[in-house]
Order: structure tokens, then C-alpha cells, then sequence
């Protein structure tokens, strides 16, 4: 599969006030304080632990791991160019694992033994997050192709969140909801940066005739709830 360069790439995704909501949302699940040690499993650009770390000031730097390296990447906080596997084997301990919109690019091997490592990983009351996006009334603007495109890889994504809700005993089910108030014109941009997994093989016809079906389809201003799955579990 193509690498997913740009989906926290000047979208929604990496909007201050996505950023804002999302620490609000992180604040009820976990208690930070300064000594608090973070690692973001597919950090991408590391946009909300480079705000959390600049909000608590911890003692080490965020940890951010991602098997690609973007551009832009924030400076405040430890980025590793690495497999999330091959990292946890380095027996380091955190207080907070935060897995964002990352896990449906795992098969059941590697989520198993990433379950495992991160178990191991976790400090005592330590909590591990893992985010995915809604599976059923998903609200995310498609064209006819990336809707069937998309249907198809959150039937994966339920088989894999089941699998994941039977490997966490204890786990708690909640969801983050953020509405998006966002141009057409720049929604648009973000179809064409192929911004979502779902689009990544298509042909660039593809994506012309999407882009066309969303500019019929859609006013100047695309509002909608993008709503992630959260599954919680705590050491």
C-alpha cells in the first residue's frame, strides 16, 4: 500500500481547535502531571503530543513512532522513524500509549503481538488508547467509489476492533466527536492529497470523478461529525 502522508496534514485533523477538543476529550481519560511519559504509535506530524507537552511541560519529551517520516514533523517532541513492534521491544515504560486512527494498518499477527508488548510496556495504572473511526453511520463526505471503498475497509476495521475488544480485559468503550465546519474548496484539496486510506490506490481518474461528484454534491461549507471509537484499557 501507498504510504498515508497528509491525513493530519493541514486538515481538520491538525486544526487548533481539533487539537483543543481532543485534549478535553484525553483530560477525562487520563490524569497528566509533569512526569507523565508518552508514546503516539503513528504519530504522523505529532501534532497532539507536541500541544500536551507544551501544555505539561514534561520531564521527557513525548515519544512519537511512525513507519514514516513527513515533513513538518513538530520539534518538541522525540520522533523514531520505526515499526511499532520492533520499537516496544525495547522494554521502555510509559504512563500513556496512544494509538490514533493507526490500528486498521495492522493484520491480527501483528496486533496480537503488539497487545502483548504493549502490556508489558505499560507502567502500573499506566493506559493504553486506541482510536478508530466510527464503524456504522459513518458521516465522512465521499463520492459514490470512496464510499464503497470506505464501507468496505470498516468491515475490516470491526473484525479487527472485536479481535482487539477480546485480547483487552477490562476495556472500556467510549467515543470522541468533533463537528467539521470545513470549505469545499479546501475538502476538495484534501481528496486530491489523498488524505484517508480508503483513497490511496485509486487511479488519479479516480480521484478527478470524485472530485467532480463532491463539487456537485456538496454547498460551499462541508459540516459533518467525524466521530472516532475509543477502546480504553488500563494496566
Amino acid at each position: 500500500m501507498q504510504p498515508l502522508k497528509n491525513w493530519d496534514n493541514k486538515t481538520w485533523l491538525s486544526s487548533k481547535k481539533y487539537i483543543l477538543y481532543f485534549h478535553k476529550f484525553l483530560n477525562k481519560k487520563f490524569k497528566f502531571n509533569s512526569n507523565t511519559k508518552i508514546l503516539d504509535i503513528g504519530c504522523g506530524r505529532a501534532h497532539i503530543i507536541s500541544f500536551l507537552h507544551r501544555k505539561y511541560k514534561f520531564k521527557e519529551q513525548p515519544i512519537g513512532i511512525d513507519i514514516i517520516k513527513n515533513k513538518n514533523i513538530k520539534k518538541n517532541i522525540t520522533f523514531i522513524k520505526t515499526d511499532a513492534n520492533k520499537y516496544l521491544k525495547k522494554n521502555k515504560r510509559f504512563d500513556l500509549i496512544i494509538i490514533k486512527q493507526t490500528v486498521h494498518f495492522f493484520n491480527k499477527k501483528k496486533i496480537t503481538f503488539l497487545l502483548e508488548k504493549i502490556k508489558k510496556s505499560l507502567n502500573p495504572r499506566g493506559k493504553l488508547l486506541i482510536l478508530s473511526l466510527k464503524i456504522k453511520n459513518n458521516r465522512i463526505p465521499c463520492f459514490k467509489k470512496m464510499k464503497l471503498k470506505l464501507n468496505e475497509s470498516l468491515k475490516k476495521d470491526k473484525k479487527l476492533i472485536d479481535f482487539i475488544k477480546k485480547n483487552l480485559p477490562n476495556y472500556k468503550l467510549s467515543y470522541f466527536k468533533f463537528k467539521v465546519s470545513i470549505t469545499k474548496k479546501r475538502y476538495l484539496r484534501m481528496i486530491k492529497d489523498r488524505y484517508i486510506s480508503c483513497l490511496l490506490k485509486f487511479s488519479n481518474q479516480d480521484i478527478k470523478n470524485g472530485i467532480s461528484e463532491i463539487n456537485l454534491r456538496y454547498s460551499r461549507k462541508i459540516q459533518f461529525i467525524d466521530t472516532l471509537l475509543c477502546i480504553s484499557f488500563r494496566k
